[in-house]
């Protein structure tokens, strides 16, 4: 099995509802990665084109830059936990990688040890 990771960072604010009540927002800088798996290499010896993996989350986490996350859909209606926000991203990235590339996780650190992963499938 053949893994690669992706990470990229961005910058957003957020106010989550915890127990019923919302917490003031607050910024972060948010890390993400993305690793995907596959068991083949293609014709290159390549599980797969990391640029592409970059290009698609990317695409993903820009509407979220610079952004108050309660105010970016889905989290319009979705608490915007860093859980979420993984899922999110696990879900919008999905459906542009490669054949033989699968989604293996999608991890998302709002602050330096406080890391919530999304795993599709698990």
């Amino acid at each position: 099995m053949f893994e690669l990771s992706v990470e990229r960072t961005f910058c957003a604010a957020h106010a989550i509802s915890i127990g019923g009540r919302r917490e003031p927002v607050h910024g972060h800088n948010w890390r993400v990665s993305v690793t995907v798996a596959g068991e083949t290499l293609d014709s290159d010896g390549l599980l797969c084109d990391f640029h592409v993996i970059e290009r698609v989350l990317d695409g993903v986490i820009e509407p979220m830059h610079n952004a108050d996350l309660n105010r970016v859909q889905p989290f319009t209606s979705v608490n915007p936990t860093a859980e979420q926000v993984a899922r999110h991203i696990a879900a919008a990235i999905a459906p542009g990688l490669p054949g033989h590339a699968a989604l293996r996780s999608v991890s998302v650190a709002e602050a330096p040890g406080c890391v919530a992963t999304y795993r599709p499938g698990a």
